[in-house]
C-alpha cells in the first residue's frame, strides 16, 4: 500500500538564488563555512518595521494597529515593530512579557489587547495585573473567570465580546464566521452573554471583537468587511444597551505565498479613507503575518540527495520541527537554492540538474515534506535551501521537540543584528 504524503506543493520552478537579498546570502555563506550544517531562521527587523509604517500610513487616524505577537515573537522583531504600531495583541503570559519588554525598549508603555480561546485563570489574572486595555472574551465562563480576577485586583476591566457571526455577507477569503469553531460566541447567544457581562461588577463591556477573515488578499473585500463589522457592532450595541467604544476587526490581511496578486495596500488605504466609524469608537486591527512574513527566511543545508522510484529527494538538516507551515497549511511555499561551492570531503558530491526535487527533512515521518516536485536548475549536497516569506508562523509554529534535534537558531540581520 502506497504512503500518501501531504500535498505541500504544486509543480513549479525554484526561485533563482539572485532573488535572495545580498545580506541574507552573505550571512548564509558565512554560516556554511562553519563546521555545523546550516539550519537557521534569518530575520531582518527593519523590513517588519517598514511594513508597520506603511500600514499605519495607509490607515485613517481613527484606526489602531495592535501587532499579533503569535505571528513572530523574536525580540528583535518585536523591538523593531514597537515604535510603528499602537500596541500588541497577546494570548499568553509569555507574550505579555515579550510585548512589555519590546515596548520598554522603545520607551513607551505596553498597550495590550488580549485574544484567544480557553484563557486560563492564571492568564486572566496576569492580563489584569499587566493593565490590559481590552480583553476579547470568548465565552460566558470566561466572563466569570475574568470578573473574579478583576474583583480580586480591585479593577474594572474593559471587555469586548468575541462574536462568531451567523453570516458575513462579504466576498474574499472570509471563512471563520458562520461555522462551528471554538472561537467566539455564536451570534444567537450574544444577548445572553451581554446580559451576564453587564451584571458582573469587575467588567466594563466596551464593544465587540469580530475575527472572520483568514489570509484575505482582496483589499476591497477587506474594507467591505471592516464596514460590515462596524455596522453590525453599532446595531447590536444599540439593541442591547451597550456603550460602544471598541470594535476589534481582527487580522486577516493576506500574504501571497503561491504567486497570487498581493494585497493592494494603496487600494486598501484609498477605500478605508471613506469609512466612518461611529463617533468615539476605537477600531482595532490585529495584523500578524502581513507585517512580518517577508522579514524572515528559513534556511537549511542539503545533507543528502536520494533517488527513489522516479523521485529525487533533497534531504535537509531541518524539516517540520523547524518549519511546519507548508505542510500544515498545505501551501506551495517556494524556495531558492543557494550554491555553496566548498566541498571539503574525499568522497563524491551528489548533484542533480534541471530536475524536479521533493524537499524533505530529517524526521522519521513521511509528513516531513516541505516542498514537492519543484524543478531546480542545480542542487548539490552542501548547498543551502532557503525559504523566503518565512517570517510569520515559522519558528513559533514548529514542532520543536520531535526526535530531539536542535532547534533552529534565530538570527537578526541589519540594525537588529546582535
Amino acid at each position: 500500500m502506497a504512503i500518501e504524503l501531504p500535498p505541500s506543493a504544486a509543480p513549479l520552478d525554484a526561485l533563482p538564488a539572485s532573488a535572495l537579498p545580498g545580506h541574507v546570502a552573505a550571512k548564509l555563506h558565512a554560516l556554511a563555512a562553519g563546521e555545523e550544517p546550516v539550519s537557521a531562521y534569518l530575520y531582518d527587523p527593519g523590513v517588519a518595521a517598514a511594513r508597520a509604517r506603511a500600514l499605519r500610513a495607509a490607515l485613517p487616524g481613527w484606526a489602531e494597529v495592535c501587532y499579533a505577537v503569535k505571528a513572530n515573537s523574536f525580540p528583535p522583531v518585536l523591538a523593531a515593530l514597537a515604535s510603528g504600531v499602537d500596541g500588541f495583541e497577546v494570548a499568553s503570559v509569555t507574550e505579555i512579557a515579550l510585548a512589555q519588554e519590546a515596548a520598554a525598549a522603545a520607551g513607551r508603555p505596553a498597550r495590550l489587547v488580549a485574544s484567544g480561546p480557553g484563557k486560563s485563570a492564571p492568564l486572566l489574572a496576569a492580563l489584569v495585573e499587566a493593565g490590559v486595555e481590552v480583553v476579547n472574551v470568548e465565552s460566558v465562563l470566561e466572563l466569570h473567570r475574568l470578573n473574579a480576577a478583576a474583583v480580586r485586583a480591585g479593577r474594572r476591566v474593559p471587555v469586548a465580546l468575541r462574536v462568531n457571526p451567523a453570516r458575513v455577507p462579504v466576498t474574499g477569503s472570509l471563512h471563520m464566521g458562520g461555522t462551528a469553531t471554538q472561537f467566539g460566541v455564536p451570534e444567537a447567544d450574544v444577548p445572553e452573554a451581554l446580559a451576564v457581562a453587564r451584571a458582573l461588577p469587575g467588567l466594563d463591556v466596551v464593544g465587540f471583537h469580530v475575527h472572520a477573515v483568514c489570509n484575505n488578499l482582496d483589499a476591497a473585500a477587506h474594507v467591505a468587511y471592516v464596514r460590515w463589522c462596524l455596522d453590525w457592532s453599532a446595531r447590536t450595541a444599540a439593541a442591547h444597551g451597550v456603550d460602544l467604544r471598541v470594535v476589534d476587526v481582527g487580522g486577516g490581511i493576506g500574504v501571497a505565498f503561491g504567486g497570487e496578486d498581493p494585497f493592494d495596500l494603496a487600494v486598501f488605504g484609498e477605500l478605508m479613507a471613506g469609512v466612518r466609524p461611529p463617533a468615539g469608537v476605537r477600531v482595532v486591527f490585529e495584523p500578524g503575518r502581513w507585517l512580518v512574513a517577508d522579514c524572515g527566511y528559513y534556511a537549511a543545508e542539503v545533507t543528502d540527495l536520494k533517488h527513489a522510484y522516479g523521485t529525487w529527494f533533497a534531504v535537509l538538516r531541518g524539516g517540520i520541527h523547524h518549519f511546519q507551515l507548508p505542510t500544515s497549511w498545505e501551501i506551495a511555499h517556494n524556495f531558492a537554492v543557494l550554491p555553496v561551492d566548498a566541498w571539503p570531503h574525499p568522497f563524491p558530491r551528489p548533484e542533480v540538474r534541471d530536475t524536479p526535487v521533493t524537499v524533505v527533512g530529517e524526521l522519521c515521518t513521511p509528513e516531513d515534506t516541505l516542498a514537492r516536485d519543484v524543478t531546480v536548475s542545480r542542487i548539490r549536497a552542501g548547498d543551502v535551501v532557503v525559504f523566503p516569506n518565512a517570517g510569520s508562523y515559522g519558528w513559533e509554529f514548529a514542532m520543536h521537540e520531535f526526535l530531539g534535534h536542535p532547534r533552529a537558531p534565530r538570527i537578526a540581520l541589519g540594525d537588529g543584528a546582535g
